[in-house]
């Protein structure tokens, strides 16, 4: 009598699954920065009374279509948790495995908070707006904080990656990791003392779309570790 055992292909199987879990989470990492970047420059060029060289994107959110960009933060922060539990799942273990994942994950509530709490209007946006910083309100304190903090996990996130990669003897992201890091920190340091003038702000944006890039760079990378 023939016996037949199912016991390994039900193991490939699990493992086939949990590898496609994994592999989806780290998909959103891929698309998150590409989707809030393209929305916000959409809009940037097309809102009336927007200018991007003196407008951060976060006043986006106020005005009659201001519910665009603050669904573009709450997505691309949802987006940066569940790249956040794909990169836990995919470094397993060894340097960054724990802090990077909390960091990314952190950066990523911070957005939905900013999205669900606006930025008040001001420097003249939206159109009717008067030209100067104007007033804050708690909304507003609240949007600040939650950038504020943020970005600094956002930045922590990207000297802590380095290390791993520099233990993966992959120099080129480690080093990739640490410039953007620092081009990062310059950038936010720009606008946050609150008179960034038209440099600072271009900075600002510049700072942003790299770091993006950098999480999808990332992102991509897991995923074809993962895939190889």
């Amino acid at each position: 009598m023939t016996t037949h055992t199912t016991a390994a292909p039900t193991t490939r199987r699990g493992c086939d699954r949990t590898t496609a879990v994994t592999r989806s989470l780290l998909g959103y990492g891929v698309i998150a920065g590409p989707i809030y970047v393209a929305v916000s420059l959409i809009q940037a060029f097309t809102r009336a009374g927007f200018d991007p060289s003196r407008h951060e994107w976060s006043l986006l959110a106020n005005g009659p279509h201001g519910w665009i960009q603050m669904a573009n933060l709450v997505l691309a922060g949802v987006c940066s948790v569940c790249f956040a539990a794909g990169l836990r799942r995919a470094l397993r273990t060894g340097r960054a495995a724990t802090w990077a994942p909390r960091l990314i994950a952190g950066y990523g509530v911070c957005l939905v908070v900013a999205g669900l709490c606006t930025a008040d209007p001001s420097l003249g946006f939206p159109p009717g707006t008067p030209a100067g910083p104007g007033p804050v309100s708690w909304h507003g304190m609240v949007h600040l904080a939650a950038g504020g903090i943020g970005f600094v996990c956002l930045a922590a996130a990207c000297f802590v990656l380095a290390r791993r990669f520099a233990v993966e003897h992959r120099a080129r992201f480690a080093v990739a990791s640490r410039v953007v890091g620092v081009v990062f920190l310059l950038g936010f340091g720009a606008v946050a003392t609150g008179h960034a003038g038209v440099v600072g702000n271009l900075a600002f944006t510049a700072a942003i779309v790299t770091v993006w890039g950098w999480l999808s760079a990332v992102a991509a990378d897991r995923y074809a570790t993962l895939s190889a």
